[in-house]
């Protein structure tokens, strides 16, 4: 099965590298440090249906850091909800693909970009769910910029306090943002230690081990009472060495000679 994870999550990051060298835009250290984490979720840990993308039992996903939309198409793609063909499309005039993640391309629950509206929405979704009595799940997936902003404390506030356990928020964990190292700009330190006194059940693993992702998965029981938090500590720009820790992978303009070397990275 592990097998499966790491070819799906090789595809994710080439698509992802050709989306972000045809746009000549985009945030390929973001995408590459997310792409384990969408292996597993879209290779079978999430209950979604390519075929019927707006079932009413479906698991739903918010993915908050819109600005690594290319994963998520990327995922998307391979797991058939739209032509392959689509990513040819990314950040183009008139293409399917816009650059930030959009609730128009299917499969997609909702469109984000300015950072920490994700969590908020994803616990007004599983209140929601609960209210109605449905039994589906919602999934977060934040970043560190995420972890900056005053909403997503909030919404981990009033999850916890409202027992929100049909609710998971899964943190990729890079330690960088946008222009720097995040213990620079706002120290989060031990993120487990900040969110679980709020409520929260909270488990941290390494966001690039497939069986770590997954057990942490499974291990979350409909008999919980608790909203769940899994700290996935990963590396930017994962994947392809010579992007991998670096600050300036987060805006990196992708050349043709970075793409031959990328792609020739991730076969061997």
């Amino acid at each position: 099965m592990y097998e499966n994870y790491a070819d799906l999550a090789k595809k994710i990051r080439k698509h992802c590298l050709h989306m972000v060298h045809i746009g000549q835009s985009g945030h390929i250290g973001s995408m590459l440090s997310v792409a384990d984490l969408l292996a597993v979720l879209y290779g079978g840990a999430l209950k979604i249906d390519p075929q019927a993308p707006e079932r009413p039992d479906r698991d739903r996903l918010i993915f908050s850091k819109g600005h690594a939309g290319a994963a998520v198409y990327a995922a998307l793609a391979e797991q058939g909800f739209f032509p392959r063909e689509w990513i040819d499309t990314y950040d183009q005039n008139g293409g399917k693909l816009l650059g930030h993640i959009s609730h128009y391309v299917p499969g997609v629950e909702f469109s984000t970009g300015s950072l920490g509206h994700g969590l908020p929405v994803a616990v007004g979704m599983a209140l929601a769910a609960r209210e109605r009595g449905q039994k589906h799940r919602v999934f977060a997936i934040l970043s560190d910029g995420d972890c900056n902003e005053g909403s997503t404390w909030e919404a981990i506030m009033f999850a916890g306090q409202r027992h929100l356990s049909n609710l998971i928020a899964i943190v990729d964990y890079n330690r960088i943002q946008a222009l720097g190292f995040s213990k620079d700009i706002l120290d989060l330190g031990d993120l487990e230690s900040r969110v679980a006194p709020f409520g929260w059940a909270c488990k941290s693993i390494d966001g690039h081990d497939y069986g770590q992702i997954a057990a942490a998965l499974q291990e979350i029981s409909p008999l919980d009472s608790k909203p769940t938090c899994i700290i996935a500590n990963t590396i930017k720009g994962k994947g392809v060495r010579f992007m991998e820790n670096q600050v300036h992978s987060h805006y990196w303009h992708v050349t043709d000679e970075d793409l031959a070397r990328a792609m020739k990275e991730l076969e061997e």
